[in-house]
């Protein structure tokens, strides 16, 4: 072999170790991962975004992936004539948007995904919370001044049936799984927060891990004042810090404790523009964004 040639195959062969005690802690581990954001909309991202899935997949690892939709859902209720509009941070659901949001989520967002992490082999099986009574909800009435504030179809998790999703598992599947959950109380629907719906379905399934992409690095430390991100915390931490989050965040850091508190071991929320970044996050000693874990002993 050359010298040239064994100088640029060692890098390739430190990273692969350092990947190793990774590798190891993570074998046979549940990871939830909800997808979202710019990684949503980039061609090359999605793409980056399937292989890193699979790759977790042929590492022994048990991906579960949970998306929303907000940009192709918007896109298509302006199609539809349906004005978009948000309350506390969550869509205004109407029935005629809600048949609008499970069309785009289970028959638009999904297909796309499911079709790209399958270029690579038979293991994404996509399916929506409303499939064999994976989710179920109840409505969600967010408080805003005091008032409780009707906004249609938007729901609030009271059930989790992860029979389905951990029968894909075991057979090696990948599930791909909508944010829509049926109702406890009719026959209709909710359009469920895919933050929150993740959250929930990592704490349900024991997860090792919830990985929450966003467009930004992580949680940070002082914004707007500095771009520094916190890359630990713990939950206690986190729940002082929930009531000065910008509306955006508040979703994913709420999911993120709800997650740590309900048993999941790890939850980060990671930078989605950056190509490939939930291999950097599981498999490597640095790691990027922002780390939530499980209180100390000892503290409240």
């Amino acid at each position: 072999m050359s010298t040239t040639r064994k100088h640029t195959a060692l890098p390739k062969a430190q990273i692969l170790i350092e990947a190793l005690p990774w590798l190891t802690r993570h074998h046979g581990r549940t990871v939830v991962i909800k997808f979202g954001g710019n990684a949503m909309v980039d061609e090359d991202l999605k793409a980056a975004f399937a292989q890193d899935v699979v790759f977790l997949r042929h590492a022994g690892l048990k991906p579960v992936v949970v998306h929303g939709g907000g940009p192709q859902i918007s896109a298509a209720l302006d199609r539809h004539g349906i004005v978009s509009e948000f309350k506390a941070g969550l869509r205004v659901t109407t029935e005629d948007a809600m048949d609008v949001v499970r069309m785009v989520l289970a028959g638009q967002v999904q297909r796309e995904l499911v079709g790209l992490l399958n270029r690579h082999g038979p293991f994404a099986v996509g399916l929506t919370g409303e499939d064999a009574h994976t989710l179920t909800a109840t409505k969600h009435r967010p408080e805003i001044d005091g008032e409780s504030v009707d906004i249609g179809r938007v729901g609030e998790i009271t059930e989790i049936d992860t029979g389905a999703i951990e029968a894909l598992l075991a057979d090696g599947r990948i599930p791909v799984v909508s944010s829509i959950a049926r109702s406890q109380d009719d026959h209709h629907v909710y359009n469920v927060n895919a933050d929150t719906a993740a959250a929930a379905l990592a704490a349900a399934l024991g997860a090792e891990t919830l990985m929450v992409l966003t467009d930004v690095e992580g949680l940070y430390e002082d914004w707007p004042n500095s771009d520094e991100v916190i890359s630990r915390l713990t939950a206690s931490q986190l729940e002082k810090l929930l009531p000065e989050l910008s509306s955006g965040m508040v979703p994913k850091m709420e999911g993120c404790l709800h997650a740590v508190r309900g048993g999941v071991t790890t939850a980060r929320v990671i930078d989605g523009r950056v190509q490939h970044s939930i291999l950097l996050e599981i498999f490597t000693d640095e790691g990027i964004g922002t780390m939530v874990v499980p209180d100390e002993q000892g503290e409240s």
